[in-house]
């Protein structure tokens, strides 16, 4: 009897000590993040390092500013000395007994080297091609080029950005996120609304028909037309979302009638189910900007479906106000939109404007000494920058932008 108290008492320390462990480890990790965010935050204005992947380097390098590395040197991302470091230096045990790291003589010069040398090595280039906001596929990135050894170093940031909310630190970077106190605020961020309470709808000869396409559609997975959706930013990987939720691939962008490729070039929905073939309304009115691939979406129904119901051929756009069948076949063909004097062309789904977008690529203005750049897929305020050789900082003052956002076919002046 004696014995059994003993293990209960000695259980019920263990858990005391355990629970104070875990309260002592994130009590340090919110005093790293706001001792840190802010010089997270302007390395990346400066070089287009996610601020959200910085500091879940930090945390994890530095165990949350208490390793014995980053108080005698203070190094808080773990780099060796390298054959090109000629800066001061410390021994101290890793994979091996008394290896070489860089010492530095502030957490300032830490955060710039760090970014400096993702910036300039080789083998860390393709993370700039990536979305700022993608920090799976940075993690990923970065374990991929060879920055750790451990094989889930991946997962131990995607968890710490999560876990602490890291990703508010990348937003505010790029001004999606405004600080009001201590606090943050999203901007233009998806709303968590139901998609049929923000659907617009009228009375047409006693039919429902579907009247705007201008929805804030629920974070996470959602329904419409009883199918399986999310809504995703530009920029997320389609591998990532296939990963998630256990779909093929390939299977991912049959759903969703797309080619292969690698991230979303718009915010849009994506389906994680196959559509069905009819539509839950019997109509559907054209709007401005709308095509026949994002009225499919919009509507969940197959994409096939649409321009058989309607007569329509894949590269056949109905004029805004056409009324569009969605369960049954109509009996003549919708009014065709008028050719983009412009562009000589219809409008087309997001994957064919950022083919169109693709072919324009430079002009150069001499006159005034700068190069017009059209954005392409998959490009960012940093990729191109990089590939200019020029300061993101800068690039957004030249053209005036707000944040660190750019869209597809966007014109921004690059002075030489």
């Amino acid at each position: 009897m004696q014995n059994k108290k003993l293990t209960i008492l000695i259980v019920f320390l263990l858990s005391l000590l355990s629970n104070f462990s875990q309260a002592q480890s994130t009590t340090a990790v919110l005093a790293y993040i706001a001792r840190y965010k802010d010089l997270a935050i302007t390395e990346m204005k400066r070089t287009g390092i996610p601020a959200a992947i910085t500091l879940a380097q930090g945390i994890h390098e530095t165990e949350a500013g208490t390793s014995v590395l980053v108080k005698k040197s203070n190094n808080h991302f773990g780099i060796k000395c390298k054959d090109n470091w000629t800066g001061q230096s410390v021994s101290h045990d890793d994979d091996a007994r008394g290896e070489c790291f860089r010492r530095y003589s502030a957490a300032e010069e830490s955060y710039k080297d760090h970014s400096d040398f993702l910036r300039t090595r080789p083998n860390y280039a393709s993370l700039f091609k990536l979305d700022p906001t993608d920090y799976e596929a940075w993690a990923y990135g970065l374990k991929k080029a060879g920055y750790a050894t451990n094989p889930k170093y991946a997962q131990v940031l995607i968890k710490l950005i999560r876990d602490y909310n890291l990703q508010d630190y990348t937003l505010m970077a790029l001004g999606k996120m405004k600080k009001e106190g201590d606090d943050f605020a999203k901007n233009d961020l998806p709303t968590e609304q139901t998609a049929d309470a923000s659907k617009k709808v009228m009375v047409d000869e006693g039919k429902s028909t579907t009247l705007s396409p201008a929805i804030n559609y629920p974070n996470g997975e959602f329904k419409i037309n009883e199918t399986r959706v999310i809504y995703i930013q530009e920029g997320t990987s389609y591998l990532s979302i296939a990963q998630r939720y256990e779909i093929p691939l390939a299977r991912l962008f049959e759903f969703n009638d797309l080619k292969p490729q690698e991230i979303a070039a718009d915010d849009q929905l994506v389906f994680i189910q196959r559509k069905r073939k009819t539509g839950e309304h019997e109509y559907h009115v054209v709007q401005p900007g709308e095509n026949t691939y994002t009225i499919a979406q919009t509507e969940a129904i197959r994409f096939e479906s649409l321009l058989g119901y309607n007569n329509l051929g894949a590269n056949m756009q109905p004029a805004v106000g056409e009324t569009l069948n969605l369960r049954a076949k109509s009996a003549s063909t919708p009014k065709l939109a008028v050719k983009n004097s412009t562009a000589g062309n219809f409008n087309s789904s997001p994957q064919a404007v950022a083919m169109n977008n693709s072919k324009a690529g430079q002009l150069q203005t001499g006159r005034d000494g700068y190069i017009i750049h059209a954005v392409q897929s998959k490009e960012t305020l940093y990729s191109i920058a990089r590939k200019y050789n020029v300061r993101a900082e800068d690039l957004a003052n030249w053209n005036q932008l707000q944040g660190y956002d750019v869209k597809i076919g966007q014109s921004l002046k690059i002075y030489k």
